[in-house]
């Protein structure tokens, strides 16, 4: 598929409760790479086979969970005609100055319909994965071994009211499409759906959550299964808080660990899934299968998964 509009996501911006504990666990147990702090105390991380400067932004705030949720865009034009689209459509839209985020070009920022702020940009700079552009090797050594070492921020998963509005406007402005959702017990209603914008499984998630604007998980993507066991190992070895796993989704068949930052963020590691595409028909499943569709190995979910978000 050709690769235009909306390409990728491409920054979370998160609270947390004490920055310079955050700043260590994302460094040095994640195993993220710090790229730069700004004049407004902000931190700035990336995995280390990202290019662009900056993946997740923390700061530290009185409560945990997310401030907005950015996608990278093909161009400077695909933004100008988005941001157009989106007012068009009724979207309130602000510009964000170039410059404003670390690196980071003009931004386009809007509320969505579940209470989440959302951002789009085209321009970051390349900041590079620790490997020339000529003739590189087949990993960088001295960053893919520290910590848990995920290759790139991949998706998140957001709590929040009118998720059937929320994608609507994905579909109709933003070019996503559903890739699969679980529909509650009229057969009729979702209670979580997953889009894409590419033929990942998912590139960001909703479930239906009467409170607005809330976070589930922010998630990054490993290389294997054995990546996945050994960060399962890291966790334990560095006291991390974990919600479940190793275990494999239903929905997307990523296998997965989810945990907790010392804020009380939950983050996924995981690696898998399938390819998909625009043509591919949604897959459905049942409220009374949402056991295996989470939690594929267990058929059944554990409570704090379902009400534990900030």
């Amino acid at each position: 598929m050709a690769l235009t509009g909306v390409l990728r996501p491409g920054h979370a911006a998160l609270r947390v409760l004490d920055l310079e504990e955050s700043v260590n666990f994302y460094g040095n147990v994640l195993g993220l790479i710090e790229t730069g702090r700004d004049k407004q105390g902000r931190v700035y991380f990336k995995a280390w086979d990202e290019r662009d400067h900056n993946s997740i932004v923390l700061h530290q705030a009185d409560r945990a969970g997310i401030d907005y949720f950015g996608f990278k865009v093909a161009n400077k034009s695909t933004l100008e005609k988005l941001d157009s689209d989106l007012r068009a459509y009724g979207v309130k839209t602000e510009r964000i100055p170039a410059g404003e985020m670390l690196e980071t070009g003009e931004r386009v920022r809007f509320e969505i319909p579940s209470g989440h702020l959302i951002e789009l940009y085209a321009e970051k700079k390349d900041f590079g994965n620790g490997m020339p552009y000529v003739n590189p090797e087949a990993w960088a050594v001295a960053l893919a071994d520290k910590g848990i070492a995920p290759i790139r921020f991949d998706h998140c998963l957001l709590y929040g009211p009118d998720i059937e509005k929320v994608q609507k406007l994905f579909e109709e402005v933003l070019g996503f499409y559903l890739t699969e959702h679980v529909v509650l017990e009229d057969g009729q209603t979702d209670l979580a759906i997953f889009m894409a914008t590419s033929n990942k499984a998912h590139d960001i998630a909703f479930v239906r959550h009467p409170e607005p604007g809330k976070l589930h998980h922010v998630s990054f993507l490993l290389e294997s299964w054995e990546r996945v066991l050994r960060a399962a190992d890291l966790m334990s070895m560095n006291r991390v808080s974990i919600d479940i796993g190793p275990t494999r989704h239903g929905v997307t068949r990523g296998t997965t660990i989810y945990a907790f930052d010392p804020s009380g963020n939950r983050f996924e590691t995981f690696c898998g899934g399938y390819q998909t595409y625009p043509d591919c028909q949604p897959i459905k499943w049942t409220i009374d299968e949402v056991g295996p569709a989470i939690f594929y190995h267990d058929r059944k979910l554990n409570e704090r998964f379902l009400t534990v978000v900030t």
